[in-house]
């Protein structure tokens, strides 16, 4: 049997192409309706890793054709999202307590966030509740960081 999360399981059943990745986003979009508003894919997902990508459409437009700023912030909670559901084992649950949000430039092209956890905690110690904080780093197409967000989840035992 495989510590896999039943997510994490879900991805790797799928082609790692196009195809897998759009019908696993459309799962993830099920689950939590409001993250389509960004039309998320996800490109990539390992404990401890998920890449997101969003298209810049006129459904996130600020009111200067940009990327809004409130839209990439539910891009980043995408990436940490799915990273928690692929990361936090079935002994445990989470659920996000803050985000701190820096706004570094410009968003005029769709965008690509990677939550990235610099090492797997250790859950077996966490016995009581503790904060987990998912970096998340959200890039345009030239690869400029435009939004950075750290996310504090709430992890405890079930």
């Amino acid at each position: 049997m495989s510590n896999d999360t039943a997510v994490l399981r879900s991805w790797k059943k799928l082609p790692d192409n196009r195809i897998g990745h759009a019908l696993f986003s459309l799962g993830v979009v099920a689950k939590a309706p409001y993250f389509g508003t960004v039309v998320p894919t996800i490109v990539a997902l390992e404990p401890g890793y998920c890449e997101v990508k969003a298209p810049k459409w006129f459904g996130i437009h600020n009111h200067i054709g940009t990327f809004h700023a409130i839209a990439a912030c539910n891009l980043a909670e995408v990436a940490m999202g799915v990273l928690s559901e692929a990361t936090v084992p079935g002994t445990h649950r989470w659920i996000p307590k803050s985000m701190n949000v820096q706004y570094l430039a410009k968003a005029n092209s769709g965008l690509r966030a990677v939550a990235k956890l610099a090492e797997l905690p250790d859950f077996t110690a966490i016995t009581e509740g503790t904060d987990l904080i998912i970096p998340v780093a959200i890039y345009d197409n030239n690869g400029t960081e435009v939004v950075h967000a750290d996310i504090t989840t709430w992890v405890t035992p079930k």
